[in-house]
């Protein structure tokens, strides 16, 4: 069920780096080379098809951006925040 901008706000004063636009959750990870980025994304390729839910993003050497959001809600949904706590916890242990 898509999340009220109300909701999405709310949760996203918790997650440090993340921010609500366009309909999505957008962050950026920048990491030392294009190998520990190239890592961290086999990593969250991993958790995200375990969860079935994917993110929308892009590589260019070391920095990782992603969007979330869950295309048949039109929006934000859970999914999104339970992918995105599950990238955060990834990329922490990097």
């Amino acid at each position: 069920m898509k999340l009220t901008e109300t909701e999405i706000t709310s949760r996203l004063k918790t997650m440090d780096g993340w921010e609500y636009e366009d309909n999505a959750l957008h962050t950026s990870f920048e990491f030392e080379n294009f190998k520990d980025a190239f890592s961290a994304m086999s990593r969250i390729a991993f958790e995200a098809e375990a969860l079935n839910h994917h993110p929308d993003w892009s590589n260019v050497y070391n920095v990782v951006n992603i969007s979330l959001s869950t295309h048949d809600a039109d929006g934000v949904t859970e999914n999104d925040f339970k992918l995105a706590r599950a990238i955060d916890g990834i990329v922490e242990e990097e």
